[in-house]
């Protein structure tokens, strides 16, 4: 029986991320995408204007048609929230379906600093939600701020790296992923499993070029493969392997940042898996 994924995302209508890349990543897996939308946007908020209709309000009702309906969900996989209300609702939700495997990508800032539209109080909610997570996707920023640790330094050793991986595990997560750590011309995510208390670096060349979404699509990797039960350094190595052809790919042309990669063009290799 085809495995299902709540993914509860906003969506935007032009600029690669969110719900645009979860549903055709997930699809490619073979796992069914179910989305929730938080928000619809005309396009994503990189871009100087932006249309946005908050959710927030109907994010309840959605819950309630489909617990009365008796959906179930193999896993669950949140990324931007935008209000401690979101937060609390994505929390019941998780709470009402106990047998998920829980995804949580805790967007919050990049680069040591926090985005704007978030403060110390959002800090400390996504912090709690992490808590109800089995697997999350901090970048190194995201990291620092779930583990209260300094998030301004430019350079981390593999030790401070570890450190803030298991600070942020004993929250509960039995599997995190740091993303986007820059070092010596690479790029570097850092993995680590409790039960096993396994941790590898998957390393990739960086050609300073940045993209909206690739985040996503790298958590979106995870929560299907793991869905479908792949091994867990696998499935990190082939998001790390596929974020790295898309960018290199996107980086031959002249288009904007704010777009995307050109992912679409790898969705196959995911589909032979």
């Amino acid at each position: 029986m085809q495995k299902k994924v709540a993914a509860i995302h906003d969506i935007s209508g032009v600029g690669k991320c969110s719900l645009t890349v979860a549903l055709p990543v997930l699809s490619a897996l073979k796992v069914q995408c179910c989305p929730f939308p938080t928000a619809v946007l005309s396009n994503q908020v990189g871009y100087p204007e932006y249309s946005f209709l908050d959710l927030t309000d109907e994010m309840p009702k959605y819950t309630k048609v489909w617990d009365k309906l008796g959906f179930e969900f193999n896993s669950i996989y949140t990324g931007f929230l935008g209000s401690k209300q979101q937060v609390d609702i994505v929390s019941d939700f998780i709470e009402n379906h106990p047998d998920s495997f829980v995804v949580v990508d805790p967007v919050m800032g990049d680069n040591g600093e926090m985005y704007s539209c978030f403060n110390e109080d959002m800090r400390i909610e996504l912090r709690k939600l992490v808590c109800h997570s089995h697997l999350t996707t901090p970048n190194l920023t995201e990291a620092c701020y779930l583990a209260s640790e300094d998030y301004s330094k430019l350079d981390y050793t593999d030790e401070e790296i570890m450190k803030i991986a298991h600070e942020v595990s004993d929250l509960g997560p039995e599997k995190v992923v740091i993303t986007g750590i820059v070092r010596n011309g690479n790029v570097l995510n850092f993995a680590y499993e409790r039960s096993t208390d396994k941790t590898f670096f998957t390393t990739s060349k960086y050609n300073n070029k940045s993209y909206s979404g690739t985040g996503d699509i790298f958590a979106s990797i995870l929560c299907g493969m793991l869905t479908n039960d792949f091994d867990f350094e696998l499935a990190v190595n082939t998001a790390n392997e596929f974020i790295y052809k898309t960018i290199t790919y996107t980086s031959k042309f002249d288009t904007d940042r704010n777009e995307g990669v050109m992912f679409e063009n790898f969705l196959g290799d995911l589909a032979f898996l």
